[in-house]
């Protein structure tokens, strides 16, 4: 995955969640921002990039460091 992604990853989270993540290692930021994208490319946050493209990407954001992506509830069962 590019590290583009990961930055920008890293920059829709807040700043206690970036904090977090950013003491993880490469391959778990990694994982997480594929969470993300795989969030944001989902049906359910339609309606809110569609307001504010900004606050969708820290919502998905919010979801993948929380683990409750649609992926991961389909891991967990």
């Amino acid at each position: 995955m590019p590290h583009d992604s990961v930055a920008r990853f890293l920059a829709a989270l807040s700043p206690e969640d970036r904090e977090a993540v950013g003491k993880q290692s490469g391959a778990e930021q990694e994982k997480l921002a594929a969470a993300w994208e795989a969030e944001l490319a989902g049906d359910d946050l339609d309606t809110l990039d569609e307001l504010s493209p900004p606050a969708a990407e820290s919502e998905a954001a919010r979801r993948a460091v929380a683990g409750t992506t649609p992926e991961a509830e389909e891991t967990t069962d």
